[in-house]
């Protein structure tokens, strides 16, 4: 081959620019990397990859008309996070309002670093993906998405996916299939699909469920209620305490610069997170007590805190929520909200029907039970021309899968901000794009190791360690886990974030094709640390 022709080849296989390729139905714009969903991971994404892989083209595609997930999805009152924004917002922006926030405070908070970061111009908004192949032969992705303003098809190419879609189905929430529940005159409402014209004004309402969107939703709708019923079939931990942070306060009356307070919250934020949580493995008894005592302070002692608020499991085996300033236990103080532990027999024309014979009188029902696990966003998937099997690949560290080459799927925590693992993961997906740029590799896939061919395959998550209930009800469409830490997504912040920055890309878990550049480099004798133990693939 000649120097030019063999010159040509490389300048084609290298990841450097957006380029258009013309197909027989609709043209297809390249980019190096594609980001799916432009909620807080994915925006992320894009923030990392603008800051350390700048000479990267990318773009990120999101279904919706704006940016912010969750955040824009779910709109019934008083939506707010459940985790502290220290740590649920970003390491690189500093979080300077009060811990728990709003959702128009996070939205508000996205859009300046949209905006302080230029990154607008990479969002395209309205773009539903609707399948992603991958081929070995061209080494890409090839994405097909409906532009929802026009129902227009579009078409893209891109070298790496990025999944940052989340792990729940946003256009719609989970309902139990409860008996009759065809019956009830009134009006059912699941607080993912809130319509904006809803009148809960002097109304009797049930919420059916116990967790974060219940202990949020019912202290902002109670005071306007005739009466609220929070209708659970077992009970949820809570945990109490100040909507604010003492110390972060005592800093800013020191004209302490926010870049500074932020990182010295957060650092002691995720001490005393990594304390609790270790304590509710070691002194679950103990954990739990100071659980109920919080929420005894404000029920008083009187209140059957045993039959309402003592889950039959250990604490952190499920999410806890944090009720800032106790809200949700002052509404039920104050008598505008009462707590019902039974099980659903049916659904009535006036309300429901309990297992113990009780009839619960509505107006209005509300269904906060929960989630649908979305596996890779509903995109119809294919490896080379074959459907994907995402629940027969093995997860390397959460976020990798076997047989899945060139793709990174952004899955946070449950004990700690979902947001840690999506700068976590950014950080390693960024080393990785370098790291192959500089090796010349077009493609990365993981796979077990020789010590690994006999480890046991287990499910993705251990359901005694952690069994919320849209997992449970999920878990045979994610992926398996292995025996062994790097074979599996740990929840374990505090040690990933020592763990991921020394995750050695030229280990056998990782096989990377390279192009014949490399190869020729190698020859001439030039020393490439990078190539060692690497499966090597000759372009």
């Amino acid at each position: 081959m000649s120097r030019n022709a063999l010159e040509a080849e490389e300048n084609a296989g290298d990841m450097d620019a957006v380029s258009t390729a013309n197909t027989s139905e609709v043209a297809a714009e390249h980019f190096e990397v594609l980001i799916v969903g432009a909620g807080i991971s994915g925006i992320a994404g894009a923030y990392h990859l603008t800051h350390q892989c700048s000479d990267f083209s990318f773009v990120v595609l999101e279904s919706k008309d704006t940016f912010g997930g969750t955040w824009v999805t779910h709109r019934y009152p008083g939506i707010r996070s459940d985790s502290d924004l220290y740590t649920f917002g970003y390491r690189f922006k500093p979080w300077i309002s009060a811990p728990i926030a709003t959702a128009a405070e996070i939205l508000k908070y996205m859009g300046e670093v949209i905006e302080e970061n230029s990154l607008a111009r990479h969002i395209r908004y309205r773009h539903l993906i609707t399948s992603a192949s991958w081929s070995s032969g061209d080494n890409r992705w090839t994405i097909e998405a409906t532009k929802l303003d026009t129902g227009e098809s579009a078409r893209f190419t891109a070298n790496f996916l990025w999944m940052c879609q989340g792990y729940y189905r946003h256009s719609e929430g989970y309902t139990p299939p409860w008996r009759g529940i065809e019956r009830f005159k009134g009006r059912i409402v699941h607080p993912q699909q809130w319509p904006e014209d809803l009148d809960y004004a002097g109304k009797r309402l049930i919420v059916i469920g116990s967790g974060a969107t219940a202990a949020t939703l019912i202290p902002a709708i109670a005071k306007d209620c005739s009466h609220v019923i929070m209708l659970q079939r077992s009970p949820t931990f809570f945990r109490t305490g100040r909507n604010a942070i003492e110390i972060a306060d005592e800093l800013r009356k020191l004209q302490v610069e926010e870049a500074w307070i932020h990182e010295i919250v957060r650092r002691k934020i995720l001490y005393e997170q990594s304390v609790f949580t270790q304590r509710s493995f070691t002194e679950p008894e103990e954990v739990k007590q100071e659980l109920l005592a919080g929420v005894r302070a404000y029920l008083g002692p009187d209140y059957p805190i045993d039959r309402d608020f003592t889950p039959s499991y250990r604490p952190w085996r499920q999410r806890i929520a944090f009720v800032p300033d106790g809200d949700f236990l002052q509404a039920i103080a104050t008598g505008k909200v009462s707590v019902v532990t039974d099980e659903i027999e049916n659904f009535t024309e006036t309300g429901i029907e309990l297992k113990s014979g009780e009839l619960l009188e509505a107006d209005l029902i509300v269904t906060a039970t929960g989630f649908n696990l979305n596996v890779l966003g509903d995109i119809d998937f294919t490896i080379d021309g074959e459907p994907l099997g995402f629940s027969d690949t093995v997860t390397y560290r959460g976020m990798m899968f076997t047989g899945i080459p060139n793709m990174v799927w952004v899955f946070g925590y449950f004990r700690a901000s979902w947001t840690l693992r999506a700068d976590l993961v950014a950080d390693f997906v960024c080393r990785l794009l370098t790291h192959m740029k500089l090796t010349g590799a077009r493609r990365v896939t993981v796979q077990l190791r020789p010590e690994d061919k006999d480890m046991p395959l287990l499910p993705w998550i251990d359901p005694e360690n952690f069994n919320p209930g849209y997992m449970i009800r999920g878990m045979h469409l994610l992926p398996k886990r292995g025996a062994k830490p790097e074979w599996q997504h740990t929840q374990d912040y505090w040690s990933e974030k020592d763990e991921f920055p020394t995750i050695d890309l030229a280990g056998p878990e990782f096989r990377l094709c390279l192009i014949t550049r490399v190869v020729r480099r190698r020859r001439s004798g030039t020393s490439l640390h990078q190539l060692r133990g690497l499966d090597l693939s000759v372009w």
